[in-house]
């Protein structure tokens, strides 16, 4: 019984080891965070800008007529 059992947990730690799903979801996971760090540190950098031109373009926008007539 005790070598079925070291046997099946020997087994078991290969099959974790050799599974290769785990280190791709990892680097996906890595790459998202450096992404939303990027995100942030730009929208924390250029905000107030950012924020002025949106006003700026909402305003000329909303200045519009429409579709131009044919």
């Amino acid at each position: 019984m005790f070598m079925m059992a070291t046997k099946y947990g020997t087994g078991l730690v290969r099959r974790l080891r050799d599974e290769e799903d785990g280190l791709a979801l990892t680097e996906y996971l890595i790459l998202l965070g450096l992404l939303t760090a990027v995100v942030v540190g730009a929208v924390a950098t250029f905000g107030t800008s950012l924020g002025t031109q949106w006003g700026l373009w909402s305003t000329w926008l909303t200045g519009l007529d429409g579709p131009p007539s044919l």
